[in-house]
C-alpha cells in the first residue's frame, strides 16, 4: 500500500494541474486537489437526532463474513443500510471528535451519498491562527488496507516514494528515495531522478493523465509500465518497472560520521510503522558501540504513525535519568471524555521497555543517554514524528531542527473500524511534560536549509545534514550560499508548508490502540 495509494493521490495534483491550464484556471503551489464535483447544498435545518453510535454499529449495507483478522472472530457485521452507516458516523462524531460542538448543525445525513461522503463534511470549519484549516486531517481508509499498512507496511508498486516539487506544468516530478530491494532499487534508481516520461507520454507537460495515471499507479502486482528518467548527474534511459508486492523499510542508512568533535550517529527514519520497533533497537545499539557524541535523525519524509513507536524512539534517545516518571505525551480528549480514561490511561509515558511490535514484548530499550539531538525535518515532517521533537523538549532536551517547517500536527485518533471502513476523527491533542502541544502551524527549524535532491540521504555534502554537522560543531547555522532558481522554489514551497510527498493520511498519523 505504500506505493498505490500515494502515487494515485499524488497523479491526482497531475490530473487537476492538466484540468486547470486546461481551463485557463489558477491555482499555485501544490497545483490543487482531485477534480471535485459539486458539493450538495446542506439543509437550512439541523438533521435527524443523533443516536448513541453503539445503537447502531456494524449495521451494514453490505456486512462482512467470515474472520476479522484482528479479533479472530467472526465479522460483527449485520444488515443494516447506508442510512444506519451514516447514523454510525454522526454519532461517532458527536461522542468522541476533539471538535465535536464546533461542526455545523445544518448537516443533513440524506444530503451525502455515502456514509464517507457524510463523514468527511462533520469538522469544525475553524483555522489555525496562520490561516490554515484547523482540522486538515480528517480521513477514511479501507479496514483492510490500513491493517496491511500500520501492521506490516506492505503494498504494491515499484519501491520508489516520489517528491512532488511542481505539480503544474512544467512538473518536476522526482525519487525522494527507494525501498532497498525493491524494482526501483534494483533498477540502481537514485535519489533525485527525474521522471521525464510514462509509456510514452510527457510528464512534464502531458495532459494524457490517465496513460500517466496506470503507470504511476499499478494496479496489481505484475504489471509493467515503460519510464523515461533523468538522473542527477543528467544522463537519461528508458527503462521498463515491473509492479511487485513492496515491503517498507522504515528505518534506513544507519551510520556514523566522524568528525573532528567526535562521532555522529546518522539515522533515516520514514515511518512509525509496528515493524519499525526492531530495526529502531538495532540502530541505537549499533551507535551505542560506536560510541556517537551526538546524533542526528532524518525524519524529514516521516508523517507519523504508532506514538507508542515515538515513544520508544524518544526514550531511547535520552536517559533513563530524564524520563522516568515523565510524561512523553499527556492526551486531552473533549469534556465527554469519550473512552472514559482515569487520568493515567490518558498519559503515555517513555517507554522503557519494547511494547512487543516486532521485539518481544518487556525487553529493556537500549539508551544513548543524549541530552541534544538534531532532526533534519521538513512539510512532509508530521504527527508522531512532531511528538518526538516535543516530548524530549519537554524533559529538557535540546532538539535543534534543521530544515523547514514541520506539518503541525499535535492531533491524533483512534482508528475506529465500521463495516470495513476506518475512520479517523480527531480525538485528542498531545502535550508534553510542560503541558506544551500548541504547534498547529508546526515548529520552525533553527536552520532553514531547502531539500536538496542532488545528493543521497545520509551523505555528508547533503545540504541538510552538511548544515546539522556546521550547527553542531560551530553553534550557528552555516551562511546560506547563493541559491539558483530551483532551490529559491523549493524554499518558497517549504515556507509555505508545502509537502511535497503525497501519500496515505494514515502515513501521516499519531495512532495508538485503543485503551
Amino acid at each position: 500500500m505504500r506505493v498505490v495509494l500515494p502515487m494515485r493521490a499524488a497523479l491526482a495534483m497531475l490530473v487537476a494541474a492538466a484540468a486547470l491550464t486546461a481551463c485557463g484556471g489558477g491555482g499555485g503551489g501544490g497545483g490543487g486537489g482531485l477534480p471535485l464535483a459539486m458539493a450538495p447544498t446542506p439543509a437550512a435545518s439541523g438533521d435527524e437526532p443523533i443516536v448513541a453510535s453503539s445503537s447502531v454499529a456494524g449495521q451494514c449495507a453490505a456486512p462482512r463474513t467470515g474472520v476479522d483478522p484482528d479479533t479472530g472472530a467472526a465479522f460483527p457485521d449485520q444488515l443494516g443500510t447506508l442510512a444506519a452507516e451514516k447514523r454510525w458516523v454522526r454519532g461517532w462524531i458527536d461522542e468522541t471528535y476533539l471538535w465535536f460542538d464546533e461542526v455545523p448543525t445544518t448537516l443533513v445525513a440524506g444530503d451525502y451519498a455515502t456514509p464517507i461522503t457524510y463523514f468527511n463534511v462533520l469538522k469544525t470549519p475553524k483555522l489555525t491562527a496562520a490561516g490554515r484549516a484547523k482540522d486538515r486531517f480528517h480521513f477514511t481508509q479501507d479496514t483492510a488496507a490500513y491493517r496491511a499498512l500500520s501492521q506490516n507496511g506492505v503494498g504494491v508498486g515499484y519501491g520508489a516514494e516520489l517528491a512532488f516539487l511542481s505539480a503544474s506544468p512544467p512538473r518536476d516530478v522526482r525519487v525522494a528515495y527507494t525501498e532497498p530491494g525493491s524494482p526501483a532499487a534494483q533498477a540502481a534508481i537514485v535519489r533525485g531522478t527525474r521522471l521525464i516520461e510514462i509509456d510514452g507520454v510527457d510528464l512534464v507537460s502531458g495532459t494524457d493523465t490517465a496513460t500517466l495515471n496506470a503507470g504511476l499507479a499499478p494496479a496489481r502486482e505484475g504489471e509493467a509500465h515503460n519510464f523515461k528518467l533523468r538522473a542527477p548527474d543528467g544522463s537519461e534511459r528508458t527503462l521498463t518497472l515491473t509492479a511487485a508486492r513492496i515491503t517498507r523499510t522504515p528505518v534506513q542508512n544507519v551510520k556514523t560520521i566522524a568528525t573532528a568533535s567526535g562521532p555522529v550517529g546518522y539515522l533515516l527514519f520514514n515511518d512509525h510503522l509496528a515493524t519499525a520497533e526492531a530495526p529502531l533497537v538495532a540502530a541505537v545499539n549499533q551507535l551505542k558501540s560506536a560510541g556517537i557524541a551526538d546524533l542526528v535523525i532524518d525524519m524529514r519524509y516521516n508523517g507519523g504513525g504508532l506514538l507508542d513507536i515515538a515513544s520508544e524512539l524518544a526514550s531511547m534517545v535520552s536517559s533513563g535519568a530524564a524520563t522516568t516518571g515523565a510524561v512523553f505525551e499527556r492526551l486531552q480528549f473533549n469534556n465527554k471524555n469519550p473512552f472514559n480514561l482515569a487520568p493515567s490511561q490518558a498519559t503515555l509515558p517513555f517507554h522503557a521497555t519494547s511494547r512487543g511490535f516486532s521485539v518481544p514484548a518487556g525487553q529493556a530499550l537500549p539508551r544513548l543517554g543524549l541530552s541534544r539531538v538534531t532532526v533534519l525535518a521538513g512539510p512532509d515532517t508530521c504527527s508522531a514524528s512532531e511528538s518526538v521533537v516535543n516530548g524530549l523538549r519537554g524533559i529538557g532536551v535540546t532538539v535543534n531542527l534543521v530544515g523547514g517547517t514541520t506539518c503541525g500536527k499535535p492531533y491524533g485518533f483512534f482508528p475506529q473500524d465500521n463495516c470495513g471502513t476506518t475512520y479517523f476523527a480527531i480525538q485528542f491533542q498531545g502535550v508534553n511534560q510542560q503541558g506544551f502541544g500548541d504547534y498547529s502551524d508546526g515548529f520552525a527549524p533553527a536552520c532553514v536549509v531547502a531539500d536538496d535532491f542532488g545528493h543521497a540521504l545520509g551523505d555528508p555534502a547533503e545540504a541538510r545534514l552538511a548544515a546539522a554537522l556546521a550547527l553542531r560543531s560551530g553553534g550557528a547555522c552555516p551562511a546560506p550560499v547563493s541559491s539558483n532558481k530551483e532551490e529559491m522554489a523549493l524554499r518558497k514551497a517549504e515556507a509555505a508548508g508545502q509537502p511535497y510527498l503525497v501519500r496515505s493520511p494514515a502515513r501521516e498519523s499519531r495512532l495508538l490502540a485503543r485503551p
